[in-house]
């Protein structure tokens, strides 16, 4: 019998930035927070249950509740992909904000007619959200629609094949140091770091 390896584990990735270049609108006490307690968090129990999971595959652990380890895997796994899209997403005053240019921004003025109306639309969602979650702006290669939805927690409740171009998280973590519960301030700051290169070129990315 071939011997069998096992699943691998995860990294945590860089933050594609220093850990104060999000301020004033994100500062520096929330990013290490949230990247080196939360995310990192994700990554580690993401992998302690690869290594639970491989213990059943190989048949060396007994007695186990495969339901309760496949939904802690999912929860962390998707907690840390979820986060490194967001990280990305995100850029240096000055490199982020504006406007969405290229693909996106053409694409974005055809369906929602500017983008003034689609950020109004998208921060109307964010802040609709009625729990812990994600804002999301997603491509759907079938019809060519730009979606805005709404995810809850770290189970991707959005449809499949559908992947995400933008995210938001709307997570306590990411916003209560500074805004303590006024989660709308931290959804208008979000805006003036927006990587809109960066969102533009996984759009192009689909599109090819």
């Amino acid at each position: 019998m071939e011997e069998i390896k096992g699943l691998r584990k995860y990294e945590l990735p860089a933050l594609p930035y220093k850990i104060d270049s999000l301020e004033p609108y994100i500062s520096k006490d929330i990013v290490d927070v949230h990247y080196n307690g939360h995310h990192k968090g994700y990554v580690n129990t993401a992998n302690t249950l690869i290594d639970r999971l491989n213990g059943i595959i190989k048949e060396d652990i007994k007695g186990y509740d495969i339901h309760g380890v496949l939904r802690n895997l999912t929860f962390n796994i998707n907690g840390d992909k979820l986060h490194t899209l967001y990280w990305n997403d995100m850029a240096p005053e000055g490199k982020g904000g504006d406007k969405p240019g290229g693909k996106l921004g053409d694409l974005i003025d055809q369906q929602y007619g500017s983008y003034d109306r689609f950020k109004k639309f998208f921060t109307e969602a964010a802040n609709s959200n009625p729990g812990t979650g994600w804002a999301v702006l997603t491509y759907d290669k079938e019809n060519g629609n730009l979606n805005i939805m709404t995810v809850e927690n770290h189970f991707m409740n959005h449809l499949a094949e559908m992947p995400i171009v933008l995210i938001l998280d709307e997570f306590e973590h990411a916003y209560y140091l500074q805004y303590k519960n006024k989660r709308a301030d931290y959804v208008g700051a979000w805006w003036n770091i927006v990587n809109w290169s960066e969102a533009n070129k996984k759009l192009e990315g689909l599109l090819e």
